[in-house]
């Protein structure tokens, strides 16, 4: 059974930072593209980064690029995101997601809230 567990998530000060984790389970990790998506209330989920089976290649959308770091460790089974200088707008749940050409799987989500 594959199970994508997140964690980090909790509330912070715009302009704070904060680390995601993701631990994957029951799954040949180093065979996945690993991607962190996020949903704001009243709004669709998003792609916010992306990091290739080998970790070599990593892509970010517009809003986090520069901001915002992907990262994975293939012996620990694990993704990082690692998230600085946040903004009121970062406030979302973020899940982890697993993607392999047969096949695709999500994690419950942590939350993110950016407020003073």
């Amino acid at each position: 059974q594959v199970q994508l567990v997140e964690s980090g998530g909790g509330l912070v000060q715009p302009g704070g930072s904060l680390r995601l984790s993701c631990a994957a389970s029951g799954l040949t990790f180093s065979t996945y593209a690993m991607n962190w998506y996020r949903q704001a209330p009243g709004k669709e989920r998003e792609l916010v980064a992306t990091i290739a089976s080998a970790g070599g290649s990593t892509s970010y959308a517009d809003s986090v690029n520069g901001r915002f770091t992907i990262s994975r460790d293939n012996s620990k089974n694990t993704v990082s995101l690692q998230m600085n200088s946040l903004k009121p707008e970062d406030t979302a749940v973020y899940y982890c997601n697993a993607l392999r050409f047969d096949g695709i799987h999500w994690g419950q989500g942590t939350q993110v809230t950016v407020s003073s």
